[in-house]
């Protein structure tokens, strides 16, 4: 039987409420590229890191999707998501609004950013989490495609905007100043994500359930299906060694190419032009090639241009840099909204915080892993090895895709929202 859509979910209040839901992604969005920039240029400029200390920092900004990413995902399936939306988008303008005053005091370290990353990365599990079930609330399903795109073209125009405008805040004021405008950036996310009024029913509890209970069972949901489980390692590999990139390119731009943070700002800007120029093309590409072929196509055609990074070296290095990350972005943004629908679509609905979580934990758990990493082989080999480590790892990340029945797919199968998670888990295999 299918669902029919609700009041909230059609007509003029729904269109107000996802406007108000991509005004606040805006927000935050631009303040975190400010912070993208500004955090690591902290610990390397201000701090004086170590390749391995700022590995260190990337770890402990993801470190909580392996803390507490399952039982994330069992706690918002029994309240409602909008709360917690603000509350998170709080609680991460007070921590990063903790770093300005503590530098002007003189009394800034590298355990107070290890403990901001880590708070930050806390409530950000919650609010993604809770951020992907919410959005069915406002659309229907076959609108989903289209809102998935609409907000990662909010998230690639942020990240064209936001670097650039941190690097210059980052020249101008210095990085541990420029962070300000993150934490205005998520207390202005606050302010809108508190003025929608979407009806959001209060998940019926169901008696005797335990927490164990309802995390295996969206382990059980997202490791059942072969579709979800070759997606979930994709993303996996693919996040291992994004991270080993995110941990090692600040070092690399300011010690071996030289860069200063206005520079870096611009070369985060150029990159994010892939990211935009995929959230715009991605519906009309999965309505031409078919949303399975997208998933594997998409990282198969761009993922080798990962190689340009370690290449990238004298006056011609940061374009060269840009250039790569720009195509590879492009190839994850497709990816991405792709994929997000798919899983959007095909899960129960008193299960999507479940699985949500459940695909976070085990796609964004590897970025502590590959942090660490990157930060080790650069202190022992330097960051060109590590960025060496890093393209290889991109070069592979379709293999998994193409040895998978998406190869034989066309379009994705979808399961009406009340369909039976067993059910669903086992229909394709």
């Amino acid at each position: 039987m299918n669902e029919k859509p609700s009041p909230s979910r059609t007509g003029p209040p729904a269109r107000r409420d996802f406007r108000l839901l991509l005004s606040g992604a805006v927000a935050a969005q631009a303040g975190s590229q400010v912070t993208l920039v500004a955090l690591p240029l902290v610990a390397v400029v201000e701090l004086d890191a170590t390749p391995f200390q700022v590995g260190l920092l990337t770890a402990a900004e993801t470190a909580a999707f392996l803390l507490v990413g399952l039982p994330a995902g069992a706690w918002l399936d029994r309240m409602r998501k909008l709360p917690v939306l603000v509350r998170s988008d709080v609680l991460r303008c007070l921590a990063v609004g903790s770093i300005p005053p503590a530098a002007a005091l003189d009394v800034l370290g590298l355990p107070q950013l290890y403990l901001v990353a880590l708070v930050t990365g806390v409530a950000t599990v919650f609010f993604d989490v809770a951020h992907q079930s919410f959005l069915p609330v406002l659309l229907p399903r076959e609108s989903l495609v289209a809102g998935n795109g609409a907000i990662e073209t909010v998230r690639s125009s942020a990240q064209i905007a936001g670097p650039g405008l941190g690097g210059g805040l980052v020249q101008l004021l210095g990085a541990p100043l420029a962070i300000v405008a993150d934490a205005a950036g998520y207390l202005l996310s606050a302010v809108l994500l508190g003025r929608i009024r979407a009806e959001e029913r209060l998940p019926e509890p169901e008696p005797g359930r335990s927490l164990r209970a309802d995390v295996a069972e969206g382990l059980r949901f997202v490791t059942g299906h072969p579709l979800l489980r070759v997606i979930a390692a994709t993303t996996a590999l693919s996040n291992l060694f994004g991270a080993v990139l995110m941990a090692v390119q600040t070092v690399f731009w300011v010690r071996v190419l030289g860069l200063s943070p206005a520079a870096i700002g611009i070369l985060l800007s150029a990159t994010a032009v892939g990211g935009l120029a995929g959230a715009l093309c991605a519906g009309r590409l999965a309505a031409r090639l078919g949303q399975a072929r997208l998933i594997w196509l998409s990282p198969l055609a761009t993922a080798p241009f990962a190689l340009l990074w370690p290449l990238a070296d004298g006056a011609a290095g940061a374009v060269l840099f840009a250039v790569g990350g720009a195509v590879v972005l492009f190839g994850a943004v497709v990816y991405n909204v792709a994929q997000v629908s798919f899983r959007q679509s095909l899960c129960p609905p008193r299960l999507l915080g479940r699985m949500n979580a459940t695909i976070r934990f085990l796609v964004w758990g590897t970025l502590p892993l590959g942090a660490l990493l990157g930060g080790a082989v650069a202190d022992a080999a330097g960051p060109r090895a590590a960025l060496w480590l890093c393209a290889a790892g991109f070069v592979v990340i379709p293999v998994p895709l193409l040895l998978s029945p998406l190869r034989g797919l066309r379009d994705l199968p979808s399961a009406p929202p009340d369909a039976d998670a067993d059910a669903v888990a086992t229909r394709t295999s």
